[in-house]
């Protein structure tokens, strides 16, 4: 029989426990993301803080158990307290980073509901990760007890890129807690070819380039990365701090795909080097009941930071429409 992927990794021979001596120092699993040292995780850490700072003001952190670890939680909004009692934004982020990320996109949605981010167990950010979860199935079990611990019966869950993978992944397993899912240029759909792992390499050492450069180098790349300070900052500080041990997803089938019956959008960049976005435009809506799929032009992989009024604008729209039918 041969076995996917995702069979051999779990499939494999469990080693034999070495016993410790003063000489032998403990190893970390390598399907545990962690960070270096404390010194270059708290640098990180700062980092972060500066980036959020331009997004809207977390109303709270929060830290909840699950059965992989402790997710880190920000909590937002709504600014308006009659939505206090709207279906919640639960914002899932990309792979390499922490909720930071979605600084450009806070404050426009928490003004209209409550908004949670979590931190990813296995990447940079301040949640801590103990066992592995890049399986999908324990992927969707990690979210949907974090959803629970957080006291979340339905939301409107959002993901970018691998939390687009995450967010897409728990459509097909795990719906039942969602309102809707919008995936923002996610993974999940097609298999990560070389010519994005190019474009990640190259953006990172573009992050480096003079500061006169720069700009040039963000519009031949569509990379925000190198003209945002903060956002630069935020990524050189965690390649430098954290390791992640995971591969990279595998895409869902189209019968995976056809499975899923939450309300489900798709926002894509005309130049993204993830997915190819009009084979998704037309494969997304027929595979997916009442799908909806979009192209968002002069942008690659990051529609909701390189054009966040509207992509916010759009989610929005999308998620008043939902609870307006009672889905």
């Amino acid at each position: 029989m041969v076995r996917s992927y995702y069979e051999e990794r779990i499939f494999q021979e469990v080693p034999v426990p070495v016993p410790q001596t003063p000489t032998t120092r403990p190893r970390v699993s390598r399907d545990i993301g962690h960070y270096v040292n404390d010194t270059l995780r708290d640098r990180y850490f700062a980092a972060c803080d500066a980036l959020y700072a331009l997004g809207a003001p977390a109303r709270s952190e929060t830290d909840v158990e699950t059965s992989f670890g402790t997710t880190h939680v920000y909590r937002y909004g709504p600014t308006d307290p009659a939505a206090e009692t709207r279906t919640p934004v639960v914002l899932i982020h990309g792979s390499g980073g922490c909720s930071a990320q979605w600084y450009p996109n806070t404050r426009a949605l928490s003004a209209e509901r409550p908004v949670y981010a979590l931190d990813t167990p296995g990447d940079p950010g301040r949640s801590v990760h103990r066992e592995p979860m890049w399986q999908p199935e324990r992927a969707a079990q990690w979210l949907d007890e974090a959803l629970d611990a957080l006291g979340l019966d339905k939301v409107h869950l959002v993901g970018s890129s691998y939390g687009g993978w995450l967010v897409i992944n728990q459509a097909h397993r795990r719906p039942g807690r969602l309102a809707s899912v919008t995936a923002l240029d996610p993974g999940g759909l097609e298999k990560v070819g070389l010519r994005f792992f190019v474009w990640i390499f190259a953006s990172l050492f573009a992050t480096y380039a003079p500061k006169a450069w720069r700009p040039r180098l963000a519009e031949w790349l569509e990379q925000p990365v190198i003209v945002v300070p903060e956002l630069r900052a935020m990524i050189q500080a965690g390649v430098r701090a954290f390791r992640i041990r995971r591969p990279a997803p595998l895409p869902l089938s189209d019968a995976e795909l056809g499975t899923i019956r939450t309300p489900f959008y798709l926002i894509m960049g005309k130049r993204s080097l993830l997915v190819h976005p009009q084979r998704q435009l037309e494969r997304v809506p027929r595979l997916i009941p009442g799908a909806r799929a979009e192209i968002v032009a002069a942008t690659g992989h990051g529609p909701q930071i390189d054009h966040p009024d509207l992509v916010n604008a759009r989610m929005l729209a999308f998620m008043e429409d939902i609870d307006s039918r009672g889905a």
